[in-house]
């Protein structure tokens, strides 16, 4: 089925490029759009210059879409569609009403002074960690916000998490988020190349395959996550903790959630599951809950 898709759309693309006005730049939406061994692909083939996929290509985009139409038909100021590096558009809760739903739930909390290393160190030990922050992802990804995060040296961490958390196929591989200067050596991109929304993969390097068994997928792929320090800071200080003691630039990352259910929203949500699965910590704003 994937070849057939390919094969598909990768005519398509060649023959919009005939007919088309030689711009040299392709955008595609849709729910094909999701398929990040296509986009990942679509990169190498060079069919065109550059190819952007938005991080809500599916239904999800139409809402953003609709408001953009409606204010250039009904609007005397224009607004211009500009390229998105983050897509941290949902709620967002402060340390306050963090701190009164765990005071209300009676859950034991702590407050460590530095909140990253303590992740880092731990993640590093084998726990697996809850990580709720600031805004929530508009997409269908976690990218740092509404996450579980997990070593990707252990090569039992995939079974490790869809027997505590996820349970899901055993076929279906969990991704890396990796500090954007370290992207091109690890994985097979360009120094220039960002993914911000977890929408292509790449082909992890020889020399690294071993070294992160458990994001590397059976055709030595994977579906990767740029993280840059100005977009998301935390998360980037909490992956270059985790460099600093393991000398590996990247996380398991993976999206905030049992299996059926919808992403984490609120801190309720988080607690919640954090209580009805595997995971060993819950980081929720600066604070912590262990079990």
């Amino acid at each position: 089925m994937q070849l057939s898709f390919e094969k598909i759309v990768f005519s398509l693309v060649k023959n919009l490029i005939k007919i088309g006005n030689k711009s040299g730049n392709l955008v595609i939406a849709g729910g094909a759009a999701m398929n990040c061994v296509f986009n990942g692909l679509l990169n190498k083939s060079k069919i065109y210059k550059n190819n952007f996929i938005p991080a809500y290509p599916d239904d999800l985009g139409v809402s953003i879409g609709a408001a953009y139409l409606a204010n250039n038909l009904y609007s005397k100021k224009k607004r211009r569609i500009y390229y998105e590096k983050h897509n941290y558009f949902g709620p967002n809760y402060t340390d306050i009403e963090i701190k009164n739903e765990l005071i209300k739930s009676k859950i034991k909390f702590s407050k460590p002074h530095n909140l990253t290393k303590f992740v880092a160190k731990k993640i590093s030990e084998g726990s697996l960690i809850g990580w709720f922050q600031d805004s929530m992802e508009f997409s269908h990804r976690a990218l740092g916000n509404r996450s579980i995060l997990a070593d990707p040296r252990n090569p039992n961490m995939k079974k490790i998490l869809n027997k505590a958390i996820k349970f899901r196929e055993g076929f279906r591989p969990f991704a890396p988020s990796v500090l954007e200067e370290h992207a091109s050596k690890i994985f097979e991109l360009n120094r220039s190349d960002r993914i911000y929304f977890m929408e292509k993969i790449a082909k992890v390097r020889k020399n690294w395959r071993n070294k992160i068994p458990s994001v590397t997928h059976v055709d030595n792929t994977a579906r990767v996550q740029t993280v840059n320090k100005k977009i998301n800071s935390k998360f980037y200080n909490l992956i270059n903790d985790f460099y600093r003691i393991t000398k590996v630039p990247l996380l398991v990352n993976t999206s905030f959630n049992l299996n059926g259910e919808p992403i984490v929203c609120s801190p309720n949500d988080a607690i919640r599951t954090f209580y009805s699965c595997g995971l060993d910590i819950l980081i929720i704003g600066n604070y912590v809950v262990e079990k």
